[in-house]
């Protein structure tokens, strides 16, 4: 074998070496970016997850809230109420005794 054609194997090989890094080089990019993109879909879904959970959470303290608010304010009403009767007693006792 000439030198020649000694370097046009060794030329040959190496061509052929850089290809197949390039190659593995390739797969192992098409791996982290499947396993980037699995683990955003994983972050992302616990996101949403945690999102929905905390929506949740505030709605039924809303509606909570709410129940109480309503409580208190018929409370209220049914005191006023009662203070209004009575008022109205001791005004009409009041004008039977003025009256008697």
């Amino acid at each position: 074998m000439t030198d020649q054609e000694e370097q046009s194997l060794k030329e040959t090989e190496r061509k052929e070496k850089r290809l197949e890094e390039e190659t593995e080089g390739l797969a192992k990019e098409q791996g982290r970016k499947k396993v980037y993109l699995l683990k955003e879909g994983a972050t992302e879904k616990a996101l949403t997850a945690k999102r929905t959970k905390r929506a949740e959470k505030q709605a039924t303290k809303d509606i909570e809230q709410l129940a109480r608010e309503q409580t208190r304010k018929k409370a209220y009403l049914a005191k006023e109420q009662a203070i209004a009767e009575a008022q109205e007693a001791r005004k009409l006792k009041s004008k039977k005794q003025s009256r008697g």
